[in-house]
């Protein structure tokens, strides 16, 4: 599996504006290739063989998609004898997917984080658009970035510097508020306060080491209110020597939230799971990069409140 060389924290901002501006649909390949659960292995070793690819997804008449079948089940299927047997009693069924509205630093975190070769995609009604590879997203951004390189470069102008550092210090003079909203399962625009956020605050000098801390507890208190809420708002509120993090959502509320605080412990559906998401570190990884933390929560909704202290640098 080859890796994307891709971080959040170090890339630079005309890459990172890129993974958000591009949708999982820019890159994925379709119309796919599928086999049936009733095909064999060997017919489906053949069509692998055929057109060159190294796993298939399987699925029925109306594209729901029921597994994968990778070169790895061929392998299994050989040295256990099980070529003739039908996809249905050996495909793999838990399958991790993606969604079409899901922005390229979905696709990017998923190939860093899991040890699989491509990602099925699935459009708003879980019905298989497409697939996408490592292969995919790489040339699909080597073909952007040339463009965005082209763009700025016939933007740049020549004035630079004293009347932006002058803009920058005044913005940290008093408080400044901003808000973004999030909507369940709406993965086309979450994640963009988290980099709205860093790119703000870096243009007013904040150490890198806490825009770091930063930018994995908004994004954490983010995705959770995408995938487990009904929707809120992320809250920032930027004062001269702290930023100030409000996470509320409109429900269902946390039963446990003592639980929920605990390492590993999610009461995640079976649906999030399948997009990757519910290992149960989202609120504990929050508090641990955080200067202050604070939940609250019930039937009509939840609100965590954390807080850093801003070092900046000369």
């Amino acid at each position: 599996m080859l890796e994307i060389p891709i971080n959040q924290d170090t890339s630079p901002e005309a890459v990172l504006d890129l993974l958000f501006r591009l949708k999982v649909r820019d890159v994925m390949t379709h119309p796919i290739l599928t086999a049936r659960s009733s095909d064999t292995m060997r017919q489906i070793r053949e069509i692998m063989r055929k057109n060159n690819i190294r796993g298939i997804p399987v699925a029925d008449e109306s594209m729901k998609l029921l597994g994968m079948v990778s070169m790895n089940d061929i392998i299994n299927a050989l040295d256990g004898g099980w070529m003739d047997d039908p996809a249905a009693l050996h495909m793999t069924t838990k399958v991790i997917v993606l969604q079409e509205s899901m922005s390229l630093s979905f696709c990017v975190s998923y190939f860093n984080k899991w040890s699989f070769g491509r990602f099925p995609v699935l459009d708003e009604h879980s019905r298989l658009t497409g697939i996408v590879t490592s292969s995919d997203v790489i040339s699909t951004l080597l073909v952007a970035l040339n463009k965005e390189l082209e763009r700025m470069e016939q933007e740049r102008v020549e004035e630079e510097g004293s009347v932006s550092d002058q803009e920058n210090t005044s913005q940290i003079q008093e408080e400044r508020v901003i808000e973004f909203r999030t909507e369940p399962f709406n993965f086309g625009i979450a994640g963009q306060a988290s980099t709205e956020i860093k790119r703000i605050l870096k243009a007013t000098g904040v150490d890198p080491s806490i825009l770091r801390r930063i930018g994995i507890a908004s994004y954490e208190l983010e995705i959770n209110q995408v995938v487990h809420s009904n929707g809120g708002i992320m809250r920032y509120r930027i004062q001269p020597d702290t930023l100030i993090i409000e996470a509320q959502d409109t429900g269902p509320g946390i039963p446990d939230v003592a639980k929920a605080m605990t390492e590993g412990f999610s009461t995640a559906t079976e649906r999030v799971r399948s997009l990757g998401f519910g290992a149960g570190m989202g609120l504990p990884n929050t508090k641990r990069v955080s200067d202050d933390f604070a939940i609250e929560s019930s039937t009509a909704g939840t609100l965590v409140t954390v807080s850093f202290r801003l070092g900046r640098q000369p």
